[in-house]
């Protein structure tokens, strides 16, 4: 992976995936197998085969199944949710995981759409009551949906997608998400509102959210009290944000006038799930919003494509448990080595328990590098299997707490300049870096000690702090490192700030090992190799 691309020699395709996913990968070199159905126990067995599998929503890619996967690399889950997947066990196992967010964005809005529709004219039941002969037309009065307001709880694409088509039926659109601004929602005729607002206003309320702790159950007795009496509900997206026994009590009490539902707590239903199926005010699908031949191919064929781009280094748009653009950080000319560096010495000079880890960079030119926390990460675990991918989600089982920051202004003489603060046992470290030269990763600032030039880390490197005069104690090393054939290659000295101690850095031609005291007076660090 840290070559600059994923190496996919096989990957598996299961759920019935389309067909052109099959064909797209053959085209480009990676051997595809087609194993649909299988239990538990065959992909536990198949998946030691493969490079890469792509899922739909039936198979579970357990942690059971990344951990039998040995050479495996990435997931693919054509389509949107990846509750079916184990995201932190990939992220812990250095596992790609993507999905295609835009391949069934037209498909489930149009569900909603007719769902929202049905609702209003009680359409399903109408048609349930014509198949038994009979001809009730008074029963099923409906409601025009023109100047009804519909709640959206979700505006990404589909929410936004829902919005336009409701508004041709002069529906209002009032809607909430924390990731979109009032201004952004405005822009798609959507009134932004926090969900208390909503609640009371909306005649209509679809939810449009992955389903992770904060959304789970958002609609619930309490909120649904707060709805207006009559509120019709809608949810296509995963079953659980709707808690199923409320909406039961509400259907059965008056207070919802019905439900259009779409996915379930339990698939295929039991239980609450099942006794919503079988009521008469709740229009029912087997999950089937993105359940279109359009939608399936958009999404294998974009699956597919991002296997073929990860495979030659290209970016991808659907990685899920990377927060970066991988493709950027794997470039030769990216600054990973930089972070990497800099967490090694960090730690390397923090001697004790590492508890926590702050990452910042600084000026304008280092913004887009997000990748440089996964990297100082690396460099403080310091572990063959810790990469990229998996650096964050180790860290946090190692017990570090990792932060990260940004500032525009930047340092007059180092422009992408890289600030790693280690806490740890016995006190904390901070360190300044820069690069240099050809892309050479510099120590530019120890604590308040600034180094006159900057240090190259490469090479092997004692670093010593001294109340003494440095060069008094390079005097006292020199005897140590001829001994042992080693040439000084460099010397670095830093002044601190408010302080009388100095840094010292001796650059050497090779490692040495030093067991000679050098006084109370002279700490030495272990020798740090590059």
């Amino acid at each position: 992976m840290m070559a600059g691309s994923l190496d996919l020699k096989r990957v598996l395709l299961c759920d019935n995936v389309d067909s052109c996913c099959k064909d797209i990968l053959e085209a480009n070199g990676i051997a595809v197998d087609v194993k649909n159905k299988l239990t538990k126990e065959e992909l536990l067995a198949e998946i030691t085969n493969y490079d890469g599998i792509v899922v739909r929503s039936a198979t579970k890619v357990t942690e059971d199944v990344i951990r039998a996967g040995k050479k495996l690399k990435i997931i693919g889950r054509a389509g949107t949710g990846v509750d079916n997947i184990d995201i932190p066990s990939a992220s812990l196992n250095g596992v790609l995981v993507m999905n295609t967010p835009g391949g069934n964005t037209l498909s489930a809005a149009e569900q909603t759409c007719t769902l929202i529709c049905c609702l209003s004219r009680h359409i399903a039941q109408a048609a349930a009551s014509m198949k038994e002969g009979k001809w009730d037309r008074k029963k099923f009065m409906g409601n025009e949906l023109f100047d009804k307001t519909l709640g959206i709880i979700g505006l990404g694409r589909i929410g936004r997608e829902v919005a336009l088509r409701m508004q041709s039926f002069g529906m209002k659109t009032i809607g909430y998400d924390p990731l979109v601004s009032a201004a952004d929602a405005t822009e798609f005729n959507t009134e932004w509102m926090e969900p208390d607002q909503i609640w009371p206003k909306a005649d209509y309320i679809t939810v449009h959210v992955p389903l992770i702790p904060p959304t789970t159950g958002m609609l619930n007795d309490k909120t649904i009290s707060m709805c207006k009496k009559g509120v019709y509900l809608l949810n296509v997206a995963r079953g659980g944000i709707i808690d199923e026994e409320a909406l039961l009590r509400g259907l059965e009490s008056g207070h919802v006038g019905g439900a259009g539902l779409d996915v379930f707590v339990t698939e295929p239903p039991t239980g609450a799930s099942a006794q919503l199926v079988q009521h008469p005010k709740v229009v029912a699908c087997p999950h089937l919003g993105a359940n279109t031949v359009e939608a399936q191919k958009r999404v294998a064929k974009e699956m597919a494509e991002q296997f073929v781009d990860a495979a030659k280094g290209k970016s991808t748009f659907g990685l899920v448990n990377v927060p970066f653009d991988l493709c950027e950080a794997l470039k030769p000319s990216s600054l990973v080595s930089l972070g990497q560096t800099i967490g090694k010495v960090a730690v390397n000079l923090a001697g004790g328990k590492v508890t926590k880890v702050t990452v910042s960079t600084e000026g304008s030119e280092m913004k887009a590098h997000r990748y440089l926390t996964a990297a100082v990460c690396i460099g403080i675990l310091s572990k063959p299997e810790v990469n990229l991918v998996n650096a964050a989600a180790l860290a946090k089982v190692a017990g570090i707490e990792v932060r990260s920051s940004h500032t525009a202004q930047s340092n007059p003489h180092y422009p992408k300049t890289l600030s790693v603060m280690v806490q740890h046992s016995a006190g904390e470290v901070t360190l300044l870096a820069s690069m240099i030269g050809q892309n050479t990763p510099a120590l530019i600032q120890y604590g308040k000690h600034s180094f006159s030039s900057p240090v190259p880390l490469s090479d092997h490197l004692l670093v010593f702090k001294s109340k003494l005069d440095p060069v008094e104690v390079l005097s006292k090393l020199l005897p140590v490192l001829q001994s042992s054939g080693c040439k000084v290659k460099g010397f670095f000295t830093a002044a601190g700030s408010g302080t009388d101690e100095c840094i010292g850095v001796v650059s050497t031609s090779s490692a040495v090992g030093l067991d000679k005291d050098l006084g109370e007076n002279v700490i030495v660090y272990p020798q740090l190799s590059f």
